[in-house]
């Protein structure tokens, strides 16, 4: 995030005012982002509770009334910074899946879930991903409004981002499952939940190490995904789904 955010720098930084006395919408959007970035490294640096909003104001060389007034709190504030990185956890996930929308229909839906899952990998178990992660599940417990961000703004998204890839994948007959948001959150959990789960816990992320569980674990999942042997067939041959009869 490339910001020392420990080290305040003396004096307010000038902001351009329109003739109203209020800051232009350009010099306000660059405010709210130097706010968050400094918050952000802040939250990182420190943790939630030894971070103030003193500290962020002045790292970020605002008044803390400006904080008071955009944030509300530093709970306000802690949830707008956990939104914007969720926000960039998730992009890579939405990107690789829709490459693989557009990607020939003769690749492999084994190869297709390996390239989502090593972006899904470096993302959100890397040590920035670990460290939000242990403040969520700590603060939590006493505000369980960020519980409910995690999920809605994270998990959700994240399941039905991949849903969407794998009804693609079912359309072509790459994929034999009957609920693909079941399959999505089953896939999320073998291919990544143990590895984040190390990371948070504080364990270094070895990527060789973590790729070569993500394969195995995508064998697997798509062992029961392409359903019986006698009926699994290649992506580039599309059929109709066979639904069991009532």
């Amino acid at each position: 995030m490339g910001l020392t955010a420990t080290k305040a720098r003396p004096g307010k930084r000038d902001v351009p005012k329109s003739r109203g006395g209020r800051p232009t919408k350009s010099a306000a959007l660059e405010r709210d982002q130097r706010l968050i970035e400094v918050a952000t490294r802040l939250f990182l640096d420190r943790g939630y509770d030894a971070t103030s909003l003193d500290a962020v104001a002045e790292a970020a060389r605002v008044s803390k009334p400006t904080v008071y007034a955009r944030y509300g709190d530093k709970r306000g504030l802690f949830a707008a910074v956990l939104r914007r990185e969720i926000a960039r956890w998730l992009a890579p996930l939405a990107k690789a899946a829709e490459v693989q929308l557009t990607s020939p229909a003769n690749i492999s839906a084994e190869q297709r879930l390996v390239d989502v899952g090593r972006e899904m990998l470096t993302f959100t178990c890397g040590p920035d991903a670990a460290a939000f992660s242990r403040m969520l599940t700590a603060q939590s417990i006493n505000f369980p409004e960020f519980a409910k961000l995690g999920e809605e703004e994270g998990w959700l998204k994240a399941v039905a981002t991949t849903a969407r890839f794998f009804d693609h994948l079912v359309a072509q007959g790459a994929l034999d499952v009957e609920d693909t948001t079941i399959a999505a959150e089953v896939f999320l959990d073998v291919v990544v939940g143990h590895t984040h789960r190390m990371a948070t816990f504080g364990m270094p992320l070895e990527i060789k190490a973590a790729e070569k569980r993500m394969r195995s674990a995508i064998r697997l999942f798509l062992a029961g995904a392409l359903g019986p042997a006698g009926r699994s067939r290649s992506a580039s041959q599309p059929t109709i789904r066979r639904r069991p009869s009532r």
